[in-house]
């Protein structure tokens, strides 16, 4: 029976889906271990230490009020893993970038977050081969591609 690709999608996503959910505990210990939140690590995968970003752009990005962004990125301050810098040409504006300390403990998160579930270590290798092609590559330029 030939099935709607539609329907197949449907059916891989919310797989995939169910899996990330059913493997969040990893994630949630990797976040604990470093003292940060789900959104402290959002917030470090968003900002770079030369690029400066707005609260504005923040909140759009993250769907949220500035408010909401400022409260983040305060906590990230207070930890001295982002600062504040005023833009060239209008110190109005204040521009978000990660420290040297933000950009290691962005390394430190995505190493503990790019570890595989022991789900994922179980699987067979043909699976996994399967997985690897049918999914886009990530954006992590460090990770080597194999």
């Amino acid at each position: 029976m030939a099935r709607d690709k539609a329907a197949l999608a449907a059916e891989t996503w919310e797989r995939m889906f169910d899996f990330f959910i059913r493997t969040s505990a990893q994630r949630v210990k990797v976040l604990a271990r470093m003292g940060l939140t789900p959104n402290d690590a959002r917030a470090l995968s968003a900002l770079d230490v030369t690029k400066g970003r707005t609260m504005r752009s923040l909140a759009d990005e993250w769907g949220c009020d500035a408010s909401n962004a400022t409260l983040i990125i305060d906590r990230l301050e207070k930890r001295a893993l982002a600062e504040r810098r005023a833009m060239p040409g209008d110190r109005r504006v204040k521009l978000v970038v990660l420290t040297p300390a933000g950009l290691k403990t962005r390394q430190r998160l995505l190493d503990g977050m790019y570890d595989p579930p022991p789900e994922v270590l179980a699987l067979p290798r043909a699976s996994l081969e399967v997985l690897r092609s049918a999914l886009p590559p990530g954006n992590n330029p460090r990770r080597e591609k194999w």
